[in-house]
């Protein structure tokens, strides 16, 4: 009767998360409360806005005005932009295109060229279009905060899906052709007829050779015209034209993010998800069973009246109850490496919940790096809280140079990691590249703020008790005899990092795709589930490991627990070069480099994120199973 009532709960827990899961990640409304939309009269200009342009090729963002294209009437002016924006390599400027609500236009001159000749393009700027349209370059617009898509159908289903930007050319027997005529396809929705909002941007690009366009007033005829050759070391004249219509739309403001973020099969996810959750449930009930059920019987024995060294000669755990508790080596090291888990997992917690809540959704650019980032800074009080308590636990006493290990470890690695890409950014004159400012700016987040922090937080954690032992250090350590083959560090480090692993590989496949394909990721309420299940499968593989540990009497299990529970980065970093190698079409030598730079970075972040969550469940694991036995 209890096992089956066991089960009932777990499936009834199941069914309730799923159920929550959905709920979260079926709203598409993604607006912060208070944010209204804006409201266009009948014949209000609209402006147009150039993000970026970006290939998945090179992973190298550029600014639109880095080619070419045709300058505003008056000048050029760069949107103020967030820190996340910054970091993404966008550069917000406004463009010439002339859009009124509601207005339509045939074909419209761009340029306003008075020769109506074209634009002449001079053989260095023909030579960098043609190798952008090589490169598979993406040309990415906004209009009211909405970004442009293109339409394509899907060989398999024929169904319509969307992409974001639109292309800049194509190639065609070895040759470049520019898109330098652009139709835009709006949508708008209005209740009094009176007012109206913009809830569909598509671009449907062409390309028109300037010799073959007639001119008159301003206005163009294209039909029959072939395609804009570019051609490389040449010069080259260019004509920019573009259309414009607008349809009326049933859908209404708030939802109109939704062909955005329908751009994936919804379906696979929901699958490979649930599939997902019943392996990693059904894999953690065992493990928890097995050593819930083996604790039970050894503390029984433990406590029984039979002869105790009889009872030693089964199970061996007890046997380094004088030696559990003896400090590591290297406890500094130790402690930053924790104390900086913590402050990458708070923040992360955090992060989630507040996009789950709609609060930092793609509509809101750049909003979820730099929420991320000044969660991190602020949250080094509680890494230096938690930090000190442990270093003080573990005898520690220079809590100053403590504090500035935890301090400047992690973010040193990441910053020195991220400056050394960032020179090759620069050498490429990609707007990726962090601007000197910038840095200095995140320079002083650090030192001005994250540093400060964490010094009180230790300040006050090192003044607190330091965690209660059940169990005395002897003064002489006992000898650890040789463990069994299937206990080596490096093996018990693979097979341990293979259950968190597959509580999150189909999550890692979007997020992936959300970094390295431009792509959407909107399904936080599934990665609040996810990172849920990684909490778990991560505590108990770490507790599993140690107890195994404790009993072959190997009692140095402080950094094991560490690294043991961090091994799921190492499969981590094994799917990126899958994803590379399969998903990927990078060949030069730089955007390589920036990938697996970027990759050491989010696979190291994982390290010590899954590394403190296994430490701390094993601690405390520990703590309750010394506390349950006699020791005489």
């Amino acid at each position: 009767m209890l096992k089956n009532r066991d089960v009932c709960r777990w499936q009834s827990s199941l069914f309730a998360a799923l159920a929550v899961a959905s709920l979260l990640s079926s709203s598409c409304a993604f607006y912060v409360p208070g944010v209204a939309p804006v409201e266009f009269m009948d014949g209000e200009d609209i402006e147009v806005k150039a993000v970026k342009m970006s290939s998945t090729k090179t992973q190298l963002p550029y600014d639109y005005y880095s080619l070419p294209f045709c300058r505003p009437k008056k000048e050029i002016i760069y949107k103020t932009e967030n820190l996340g924006e910054i970091l993404r390599g966008d550069r917000i400027v406004n463009t010439p295109y002339e859009i009124k609500m509601n207005i339509m236009k045939n074909c419209d001159l761009l340029c306003n060229n008075k020769l109506k000749t074209g634009v002449v393009v001079d053989e260095k700027d023909s030579a960098l279009i043609f190798e952008r349209i090589q490169e598979e370059y993406y040309v990415q617009l906004l209009i009211d905060n909405l970004p442009c898509v293109t339409s394509f159908e899907m060989h398999e289903t024929h169904e319509t899906q969307y992409e974001l930007g639109y292309k800049l050319g194509f190639i065609n027997d070895g040759k470049a052709y520019l898109h330098n005529h652009l139709h835009f396809k709006l949508k708008y929705h209005t209740e009094d007829k009176k007012t109206y909002r913009v809830v569909g941007f598509e671009v449907m690009p062409r390309s028109f050779a300037v010799t073959d366009l007639e001119v008159d007033n301003d206005k163009c005829s294209k039909d029959g015209a072939p395609w804009q050759e570019i051609k490389t070391n040449a010069v080259n004249t260019v004509l920019f034209t573009y259309s414009v219509s607008w349809a009326e739309s049933p859908i209404r403001w708030a939802s109109r993010w939704d062909a955005y973020l329908e751009m994936s099969d919804v379906q696979i996810h929901w699958f490979s998800i649930v599939n997902s959750l019943v392996v990693v449930f059904f894999l953690s009930g065992i493990l928890t069973m097995i050593i819930v059920r083996t604790l039970r019987r050894d503390i029984a024995k433990y406590n029984s009246d039979e002869d105790i060294e009889d009872t030693l000669e089964e199970t061996g755990w007890k046997l380094v109850h004088g030696d559990v508790f003896r400090p590591p080596p290297h406890p500094k090291l130790f402690t930053a490496l924790v104390g900086s888990g913590i402050q990458i997992f708070f923040m992360a917690f955090i992060t989630i919940v507040f996009a789950m809540l709609g609060m930092l959704s793609p509509s809101t650019r750049g909003a979820l790096m730099t929420a991320a980032i000044f969660l991190y800074v602020f949250l080094g009080l509680i890494a230096g809280y938690f930090a000190a308590r442990l270093y003080k636990t573990l005898k520690g006493t220079m809590w100053k140079r403590a504090a500035v290990q935890t301090a400047v470890l992690y973010p040193a690695i990441i910053f020195g990691t991220a400056f050394f890409l960032n020179f090759f950014i620069w050498g490429k004159h990609s707007s990726g590249a962090v601007p000197f400012t910038t840095m200095l700016g995140l320079l002083c987040l650090w030192f001005g703020i994250a540093l400060p922090l964490t010094f009180i937080g230790y300040y006050f954690g090192f003044r607190n008790v330091p965690y209660e032992h059940p169990v005395r250090t002897n003064q002489i350590p006992r000898q650890v005899p040789e463990a069994p083959w299937y206990m080596h560090p490096f093996l018990s480090t693979l097979m341990a990092g293979i259950l968190p692993f597959g509580a999150m590989f189909i999550e890692l496949f979007f997020i992936f795709s959300a970094i390295w394909e431009n792509q959407f990721y909107y399904l936080f309420g599934f990665l609040f589930l996810v990172f849920l299940i990684l909490v778990v499968s991560c505590s108990q593989i770490a507790i599993v490991m140690v107890y195994f540990q404790l009993c072959a009497e190997d009692y140095h299990w402080w950094w094991r627990s560490f690294i043991v529970s961090g091994g799921s980065a190492i499969y981590v970093f094994a799917y990126s070069v899958f994803y590379f190698v399969n998903k990927l079409h990078i060949e030069e030598f730089i955007p390589t480099l920036l990938y697996f730079g970027y990759t050491f970075i989010m696979v190291f972040t994982f390290f010590l994120l899954t590394g403190t969550i296994g430490f701390y469940a094993a601690y405390f694991f520990i703590r309750k199973i010394y506390a349950a036995v006699k020791i005489d």
